[in-house]
């Protein structure tokens, strides 16, 4: 399921709302030359994080999250101090955190890091706490000490997650990655990164929402649409609690699906419709697999066979985490389902060209109409006709 876009979590928004409040009520800015020693300082820090040097890391501050970032290959890390605020020997300060992590990461993700700062005898400053800024998603180092397992075809960091388990997603991904260029074909980079937090808690960090949003997701995958030729890699990011209820064949669909979302991201826009999207997804996902509607889709099934026939294609809305779980289900299983019957009856690679002239259409209008005329010689009415008829002689 593709992200819709990324106490601890509870702690750094309640800390950085507290700084805020600090500044409104009477926290005054400091001056330049308070700015520019925070950034040497900064600009020391991020080089010893590259360099590994502990030492050199502890002359800026706190040791903090150092050790749990070690592992991760950073190609890049640096600081740019937004602002600082406060008087005397203690102040606080706003600055944009970016890194790439080496070999997924061809721009920089950038981020908003609060920092909590004390000033040393030789006027200096220290970093004493380096946080989450206010309604800013958590990285996985903030939630303790990453692990890394690499894969032929993955890179799998995790947090809290013996190494015995990022083994078995490294191996999912691997398997993953050759399905779905075998579905979608080449021009993707290829491999792909899945974060594996501790908890549905953590997993909830990562993306900045409340974990009542993903109870029952198993993952989802977080990235920049329309294809930048430079962009930070797309990431997937695991729900361990649900993730740890399927079977074998669940796991490998579930990474499969979201490896599809990294290799289609560039021609996913916003004229994509989700029944698109996460249909292709899960057909990638189910490819091969021998499984059946009945056996795929049982909710839709269930409806179809009580008399309950679609009359349209699902809706974004349908895909809301908010849902109904069985509502959520028979949006994804008649997406799932319309990308097969395209398959199924103009073949699979007419699907693939469907579902890229979909996205790199100009915008969400006429985005659909156009595609099927071009790809597929159909209107939407004829269509959605077609996809009711399917659905009628799998379950019917």
């Amino acid at each position: 399921m593709a992200g819709r876009g990324r106490g601890s979590t509870r702690a750094a928004v309640l800390l950085a709302l507290l700084l805020a409040g600090l500044v409104s009520c009477g926290g005054q800015r400091t001056g330049s030359a308070d700015t520019a020693r925070l950034q040497r300082v900064l600009d020391r820090r991020a080089a010893a994080v590259l360099a590994g040097d502990r030492a050199a890391f502890l002359a800026t501050g706190t040791l903090g999250w150092f050790e749990n970032v070690r592992a991760v290959p950073l190609a890049a890390w640096s600081y740019r101090v937004t602002s600082v605020h406060g008087s005397g020997d203690d102040a606080t300060a706003d600055a944009e955190l970016s890194y790439r992590v080496r070999g997924y990461d061809t721009a920089p993700v950038t981020v908003r890091r609060a920092l909590a700062l004390s000033r040393r005898a030789d006027g200096q400053w220290s970093v004493d706490a380096d946080r989450p800024a206010a309604k800013t998603p958590q990285q996985l180092w903030d939630q303790g000490r990453v692990t890394a397992v690499r894969g032929a075809h993955a890179l799998v960091l995790g947090v809290g997650q013996p190494q015995a388990a990022l083994r078995s997603y490294a191996h999912l991904a691997d398997r993953a990655v050759p399905a779905v260029s075998a579905a979608w074909g080449s021009g993707w980079a290829a491999h792909v990164m899945v974060l594996v937090p501790g908890t549905l808690k953590g997993m909830a960090g990562l993306l900045g929402t409340p974990a009542s949003a993903y109870r029952g997701i198993a993952a989802v995958t977080t990235g920049e649409v329309g294809g930048a030729a430079k962009a930070p890699a797309d990431r997937v990011i695991v729900n361990p609690e649900a993730y740890a209820v399927l079977g074998d064949l669940g796991r490998q669909v579930v990474l499969t699906h979201e490896t599809t979302h990294v290799a289609s991201r560039a021609h996913t826009s916003s004229a994509t419709p989700l029944w698109l999207s996460e249909g292709y997804a899960d057909w990638v996902g189910y490819r091969g697999t021998g499984r059946t509607p009945r056996q795929a889709a049982p909710e839709l099934a269930r409806a179809v066979a009580e008399g309950d026939l679609p009359k349209a294609l699902p809706t974004d809305e349908d895909f809301g985490f908010g849902r109904d779980a069985t509502e959520l289900a028979r949006a994804y299983e008649g997406g799932w389902l319309a990308c097969r019957m395209i398959a199924d009856e103009w073949g699979e690679e007419r699907l693939g060209r469907f579902y890229r002239a979909v996205g790199d259409h100009r915008g969400r209008s006429g985005s659909v109409a156009d595609a099927l005329r071009r790809t597929l010689g159909t209107t939407p009415e004829e269509f959605t006709e077609r996809w009711r008829d399917y659905l009628d002689g799998q379950f019917g």
